[in-house]
């Protein structure tokens, strides 16, 4: 049983990883604007996470040192601290977009403005990082995501035809759209499923659950479910979009409209079922941003951290979640959009990615911290290929965003 529970660390982190606010966001966009001609990007997404995520949490359990505390290790403190100032300030402007996010979807529960339930989320948050346990707080809402499976029963209630649907799955570029707008939206979609905060978090849960080298097979299992849960999740907001939206040349510009397909599928059942599911799913990504915003500095400074001590024996870990949260709050505060910041933390994820993944490789192949669990030859390669993939997308990110006018 104890097994069974444990995998809820994978399935929290792809519900509030893989589907948090920027996926929701932008594979609506995405599908309602380009059809599935973007949906190859997914399966490559869903696919480096998992290389990603199951070497993270292999040499946090082997090596017992999270993330940030290997980052310092292994470039030093100059080197570490750049890395750690753009990975934090990244990781802060999702957090921003989660807190947004919660706002967003009890507007669709309340018809009340998100203005009003952004300070409410946000106090919402600290409570469960403060007082919640860590094992209550992936399984609840690990459980509460899975609402969003609503969007894959919306496809089917939908009635499509299934080979005209799988014939518009192929990466051809619409006529209609500009070769730079196509490429920004594949790097936002790429961005959007390997976010640098599921690694912190996921390899830093599994300190949090006191994993060791006996935990390995709990670790693959974790992401071979998890993550391939949130890709086909991902995929059937796409779909839902392409079959709702677009043939009515509508663009998402809110949350409401991401959720439209599931209500004219399905019903008011449907819509409050996946309307829970997105309040779940924005709430879990946002305890995760914020938590691994306390992750970050405590690691790379040598701070106690960790929800399985008291908050008086990690006072600095939770201050700078609490701080955090303040910010992100203090910026929506301002009357910025919500979807714009999320389209914006998305493409930035994409920017960030490099400075964690290499330290992480690296260390996943040195014996002197692995022993013999250092990455297999199947690894390596996979690692490799994804190492120039995120490159690529990282010196494509700021250029692309320029050129299409954030995909104008």
């Amino acid at each position: 049983m104890s097994k069974l529970l444990g995998i809820f660390l994978g399935i929290l982190t792809a519900i509030g990883g893989f589907v948090d606010i920027g996926d929701l966001v932008t594979n609506a966009v995405v599908g309602s604007r380009f059809g599935l001609a973007l949906a190859w990007v997914l399966p490559v997404g869903v696919v480096g996470i998992i290389v990603f995520a199951q070497m993270s949490g292999r040499v946090a359990a082997v090596s017992g040192r999270a993330t940030f505390e290997i980052i310092r290790e292994r470039l030093g403190p100059r080197l570490g601290l750049a890395n750690l100032g753009a990975s934090f300030l990244i990781n802060l402007l999702t957090l921003t977009a989660e807190v947004g996010g919660i706002a967003l979807a009890l507007q669709l529960a309340s018809g009340i403005q998100p203005l009003l339930w952004m300070p409410v989320a946000a106090v919402a948050v600290w409570i469960v990082l403060w007082r919640v346990k860590f094992s209550i707080m992936e399984n609840v809402v690990g459980l509460l995501g899975l609402c969003l499976v609503a969007f894959a029963v919306a496809v089917f209630l939908l009635h499509p035809d299934w080979s005209a649907l799988a014939q518009k799955a192929v990466p051809l570029m619409p006529s209609s759209e500009h070769p730079s707008t196509y490429w920004y939206y594949a790097v936002a979609l790429f961005g959007a499923a390997m976010t640098p905060y599921e690694v912190f978090f996921f390899s830093s849960g599994a300190r949090e659950e006191g994993w060791t080298k006996s935990d390995l097979a709990e670790s693959r299992a974790n992401v071979l479910i998890g993550f391939p849960l949130g890709g086909l999740l991902s995929l059937s907001i796409a779909v839902c979009a392409t079959l709702v939206l677009l043939p009515r040349g509508i663009q998402v510009e809110s949350l409401s409209q991401v959720a439209m397909p599931v209500a004219q599928a399905g019903g008011t059942l449907l819509l409050i079922i996946v309307i829970l599911g997105m309040v779940a799913a924005t709430f879990g990504a946002a305890l995760e941003t914020a938590l691994s915003s306390g992750y970050t500095l405590a690691q790379y400074f040598g701070w106690p951290w960790g929800k399985f001590r008291r908050p008086s024996q990690a006072s600095r870990f939770h201050l700078v979640m609490i701080v955090s949260l303040l910010i992100g709050l203090g910026i929506l505060a301002t009357g910025v959009d919500p979807v714009q910041v999320t389209e914006a933390s998305v493409v930035f994820s994409a920017l960030a990615l490099p400075l964690t993944y290499l330290p992480i490789l690296i260390v996943a192949n040195d014996p002197q911290y692995m022993g013999d669990a250092v990455n297999g030859k199947g690894t390596n390669a996979l690692g490799l290929v994804y190492l120039v993939l995120i490159l690529a997308a990282s010196i494509a990110a700021i250029p692309l965003m320029i050129v299409s006018g954030m995909g104008a």
